[in-house]
């Protein structure tokens, strides 16, 4: 199901034509339609060359092969041939139809249409304006103006190819190429739920913009790659004895095996600041099971045999993701690992994979597409720990007792780890651990202990900041300890991020600000990035002892050094000069409500968490920084059945009324009824107006309404 390790390496190293055709009539039968659609291209394409110097068409062909790995869908398969003629030569697209028919015509149309889209919205390659800030702009543009997702899905399998063949150009292409493929394509494969595509899209251009990050990860897991496999083998062994020791059959159930892909390393590493070792789930099994009720039996014989993480608990089985994603997620302590554990059936499998590719269904004309799985969106917030707190409280009370080399006795609760002993010794001990002898076995730190263990722990000099353990560790006081060591590290963030914030407001260099700091004895220094009332009153103490110098009257009545407030894409934001947007760099993606911080750059806010290193090197470098935060804004998810005329153009002129009331469209479902002139539309929406009578009046005025409720709480409706 979709593109393997051994398929990917094959189409890089396929370099010639007959190879290349070779390989698509492995993936989909030959008949007479594609036959004519390959040398239609061939002959259209044959001045043509890459910059690596093959033929250009065997990039086309290639495309048309992972195209059909995906769906069998003959017009995508041929579109995909076909898609760089109408740019590239003098063919028109009334030829193709005239040859093709209108369905592979009005694919090609949409594919040329991404590359106007794409000349008019992304920066031009000699600008050295930030390319993230147009790219998302190109990618808003493209999610709006494509009328058919499997335009989306060929121009996915073609970026992938580009990808693939990358090391023909120079180094400055391949890192702009690499962005673009993380900032637009990336994120549409994860819209569209092709999860394989996205994680193949987002590792291949990690390659190019983090090289050395990519080398770290690719150097840890293969060093220990080994000790991987063992580890998963073991596991996977145990989960499949204890399956069959509960009253799983053998052919009721398969276990895949995974790592993490290396991006989603790096992106985890960035969010909790914190190296590989520490991020917990590296290692991840898959039990597939026949049917939804059995995810849930399994999942209680995971639950009852390894110890949970309650707090990694996640029901997507229940509440399915917007883009159709049900899986449940568990995470669970093994011997002297974590493992993530996801539990789904099969077509739930192929769901994840493949996204809308596994369950679109085409009427006989062709592009009306019925996404079966956007049915129920009703969602319900992540947390679904509250109904797992007995996992939380005391069902591990029972005590263990274990040993220092010298003998000395402590008593840890059941279920502790190597650092809980280590905090348990001394509290420096705990943050300075490195590493554990169990019974003179070199261990992790997150091994867990057993009644009559002798322990030994290994320090190093400085103290571990380890912000993504603290679930992982039993006693109280190890958590506590773990937290103060993070709020130290927050704390330093937050002072350095404060003068930064203080000497842009006031246009100053960071070490005049700082200076003024120390003389001072200002307090609360490191609260004013998360308190914008201090910040004022900084700022206005600031000018008030530098306007009783005659030096700087000339200067004060030149500058205001007043606040603005700025509102945009659910953040607030205060700077005394003008913000015209806010923009995410790809190297950590903050999730809402996380700790983040925001740069200055061209007037542009570039948000980032708080523990991403690259924000790190910006904030030691003092680059300019502006006082952000999460915008207190609430929204209401609504689900709306509606009726429109079967016309031309009434989808697109009530989605775009939508628009216009500041409404968020989450998923769209076409005609689960209709007739020739009526068909039903169903919609779930976010919106500001919380009065569902308001709304629908609203509504009504351009539309009938046949079904209008709110869908806040998941289990009202």
């Amino acid at each position: 199901m979709g593109l393997d390790q051994p398929s990917i390496e094959k189409i890089k190293h396929l370099r010639d034509v007959d190879s290349a055709t070779s390989y698509l009539f492995s993936q989909i039968s030959p008949n007479e339609e594609l036959q004519k659609a390959l040398e239609f291209s061939i002959e259209a394409h044959k001045e043509q060359f890459r910059k690596s110097g093959e033929p250009y068409i065997i990039h086309p062909i290639l495309v048309a092969a992972i195209v059909a790995e995906l769906t069998d869908d003959e017009s995508m398969v041929i579109a995909a041939l076909l898609h760089d003629v109408v740019e590239d030569t003098a063919i028109s697209i009334v030829e193709i139809e005239e040859k093709f028919g209108m369905d592979v015509a009005h694919l090609v149309s949409g594919l040329t249409k991404i590359d106007v889209i794409r000349d008019k919205e992304l920066v031009p390659s000699n600008s050295d304006e930030k390319l993230v800030v147009s790219a998302l702009s190109f990618r808003k543009m493209l999610l709006a103006s494509i009328e058919d997702v499997r335009v989306l899905v060929v121009k996915l399998c073609d970026r992938v190819h580009n990808m693939l063949t990358l090391d023909a150009l120079p180094a400055h292409k391949q890192r702009r190429i690499a962005e673009e493929t993380l900032v637009v394509y990336a994120p549409i494969a994860h819209r569209l739920g092709i999860s394989f595509l996205k994680n193949l899209l987002e590792d291949l251009s990690f390659g190019y913009l983090f090289p050395e990050e990519k080398h770290h990860i690719d150097n840890y897991l293969d060093t220990n790659y080994h000790a991987i496999e063992m580890k998963l083998s073991e596991f996977k062994e145990s989960i499949a004895k204890t399956l069959i020791q509960n009253g799983f059959c053998e052919d009721d159930f398969e276990i895949l095996s995974r790592i993490k892909h290396r991006y989603s390393i790096y992106l985890k590493m960035q969010r909790k600041g914190v190296s590989i070792d520490e991020v917990l789930d590296l290692l991840a099994i898959r039990i597939l099971t026949k049917e939804p009720l059995k995810c849930y039996d399994a999942l209680g014989v995971v639950h009852l045999n390894f110890r949970p993480l309650a707090s990694r608990f996640k029901d997507y089985i229940a509440v399915a993701k917007d883009n159709g994603y049900q899986t449940i997620h568990t995470t669970v302590f093994h011997k002297s690992a974590i493992f993530e554990v996801q539990i789904r059936t099969y077509e739930m499998h192929k769901t994840a994979e493949l996204g809308v590719a596994a369950h679109w269904k085409y009427k006989s004309g062709g592009n009306n597409i019925k996404l079966d799985w956007l049915d129920n969106l009703q969602y319900q917030n992540e947390s679904v720990e509250d109904f797992y707190a007995l996992i939380k409280n005391d069902l591990y009370s029972e005590d263990i007792s274990v040993f220092s080399p010298t003998g000395e006795a402590f008593t840890l609760p059941r279920g502790a780890v190597a650092l809980d002993f280590a905090y348990a010794v001394h509290t420096e001990v705990g943050n300075k651990a490195t590493a554990a002898l169990i019974n003179k076995t070199r261990s992790s730190l997150l091994t867990e202990l057993n009644n009559g263990d002798i322990v030994k722990v290994i320090t190093g000099d400085e103290i571990q900041t380890r912000c993504s353990w603290i679930d992982a560790v039993k006693t109280s006081k190890a958590k506590t300890n773990m937290k103060l060591n993070c709020n130290a590290r927050l704390k330093e963030i937050n002072y350095k991020s404060a003068v930064s914030i203080v000497a842009t407001a006031m246009s100053l260099n960071n070490s005049r600000v700082e200076e003024w700091f120390k003389k001072n004895n200002c307090e609360n220094i490191a609260n004013i990035p998360n308190d914008v009332e201090l910040l004022k009153n900084v700022i206005h103490k600031y000018v008030s002892e530098i306007s009783k110098n005659n030096r700087f009257k000339g200067f004060i009545s030149r500058h205001r050094f007043k606040l603005k407030k700025y509102e945009i894409s659910g953040f607030e934001m205060y700077a005394t000069t003008h913000i015209n947007d806010v923009v995410f760099d790809y190297c950590c993606h903050p999730k809402t409500g996380d700790e983040v911080m925001a740069f200055l750059e061209k007037g542009k806010a570039h948000v980032h968490h708080k523990m991403c290193s690259n924000a790190a090197k910006k904030l030691e470098a003092g680059e300019p920084m502006v006082f952000v935060r999460w915008a207190k804004e609430n929204r209401f998810k609504y689900k709306l059945i509606a009726s429109l005329h079967n016309e031309k153009g009434a989808l697109a002129e009530f989605l775009t009324y939508l628009v216009k009331l500041d409404i968020d469209i989450l998923s769209i479902e076409l005609g689960k009824e209709k007739s020739d002139y009526i068909q039903y539309c169903e919609l779930v929406f976010e919106t500001k107006e919380a009065d569902v009578n308001r709304l629908r009046a609203k509504i009504e005025s351009k539309i009938k309404v046949i079904h209008l409720v709110r869908t806040d709480d998941a289990y009202k409706n």
